[in-house]
């Protein structure tokens, strides 16, 4: 249980990391509300977007906020049944022409924790100056930032703002990250998701509780893995890279992450296995994507250690308890939900492992880097005007 990681004293330097991965049900709920009563002029905005057949949706943001457009961008693609391109800013902001090329009718999806890194305005300044025809959904858990500011009330621009306790306080992205993929996948995807965020939070609160998941992720910690691997396809592709984020940023870069998918793992990054390497395989719903993930744990589990491969996946909790002895990890009762809205509650694990590995190395997950040389909001970026 997260409770038994939060010290009597609070001087473990992880209170606003514990109590932001807590929150995430009910801010969760918050999101949904927030949706819900934002409807009416979410969808005057967007149906005439939606209306053109030659409009491109574009899923934007740096570091957690880009891993969101990645769960996001495949399951968008055909709830909305055209192009939908997750592409992060620091990737627009160094070649905008490149990525934008074409000049299609574009909705730029910006997602942002606080708005203030340098890459976030730039981004949609220079949408504007590239293409034609550009209208922005900006999602936001700070309504003092940059961004939010910059495209308050602007007719070509939507400004949906997260609950003020999404804003973490802690170093790494975690309410944030969840709640804003939530808010596009209620914004975007229509009525496929009317009561799925009450399961999704039911589902994380019940990792979030659990004594036996608890078990479960302090026995992959205690084995001390020098390196974590995590795997994901399709929309959990962008899961496992965010899982591996989580860990790396929280651990103060002292564990080793990667993140691949389960047919990709084996092109040559499946040479970072060794004797202290754990993986972490997230199983797809979709039950044809299921399959590679089921092939790679069957070939890892024959070739590695069976102890250190790990399996998050959809299930019940009222299978049999010895299934967390065998590294199957559940997120209970949700198996037909698809795989974006998936990725919520099954990121809360790897969540756990991130702050459970840092605290049992002593690190400050609410501050890994005390020297500053990695910032909470990134600083140091020169913006290089398009055309000298």
């Amino acid at each position: 249980m997260i409770a038994n990681l939060s010290s009597p004293s609070g001087d473990n330097g992880a209170a606003h990391t514990i109590r932001e991965i807590g929150q995430q049900p009910a801010v969760w709920r918050q999101v949904d509300r927030i949706v819900g009563g934002s409807r009416t002029a979410l969808d005057a905005f967007l149906r005439p977007l939606k209306a053109d057949p030659d409009l491109r949706v574009v899923l934007t943001g740096a570091g957690t906020s880009a891993f969101a457009g990645e769960v996001l961008s495949t399951t968008l693609a055909r709830r909305l049944g055209r192009r939908v391109d997750a592409i992060s800013t620091t990737d627009l902001v160094a070649d905008p022409q490149g990525h934008f090329g074409g000049d299609a009718p574009t909705l730029l999806v910006s997602f942002a924790r606080s708005g203030d890194s340098p890459e976030s305005v730039a981004t949609t300044e220079l949408a504007e100056q590239v293409l034609t025809t550009v209208h922005h959904l900006v999602i936001t858990c700070n309504s003092e930032g940059r961004l939010a500011r910059t495209h308050a009330g602007r007719p070509s621009s939507y400004v949906l703002l997260m609950p003020p306790e999404s804003n973490d306080r802690g170093f790494a992205m975690t309410s944030s990250f969840t709640s804003m993929t939530l808010a596009a996948l209620l914004a975007l995807g229509g009525e496929a998701y009317e009561g799925v965020t009450e399961r999704l939070a039911r589902a994380a609160e019940w990792i979030i509780n659990s004594d036996r998941a608890d078990r479960a992720v302090a026995a992959l910690v205690d084995r001390e893995p020098e390196r974590i691997v995590f795997l994901g396809s399709a929309a959990l592709k962008g899961l496992a890279g965010e899982s591996a984020l989580k860990v790396l940023e929280l651990n103060g870069g002292t564990v080793v992450t990667g993140a691949e998918t389960s047919l990709g793992f084996r092109h040559g990054p499946k040479a970072v296995l060794n004797e202290r390497t754990a993986v972490v395989v997230y199983l797809a719903n979709d039950p044809y994507t299921r399959r590679y993930d089921m092939d790679i744990v069957a070939e890892l589990r024959a070739s590695h250690s069976p102890d250190a491969v790990v399996t998050v996946t959809s299930g019940s909790t009222e299978s049999p308890d010895e299934g967390t002895s065998h590294n199957d990890w559940i997120v209970p009762d949700i198996s037909d939900v698809d795989d974006a809205a998936l990725a919520l509650p099954s990121v809360v694990y790897a969540q756990l492992i991130a702050l459970r590995s840092a605290l049992s190395r002593g690190i400050q997950a609410d501050n890994p880097f005390p020297s500053g040389e990695v910032n909470r909001v990134v600083q140091g970026v020169v913006l290089h005007p398009l055309h000298s």
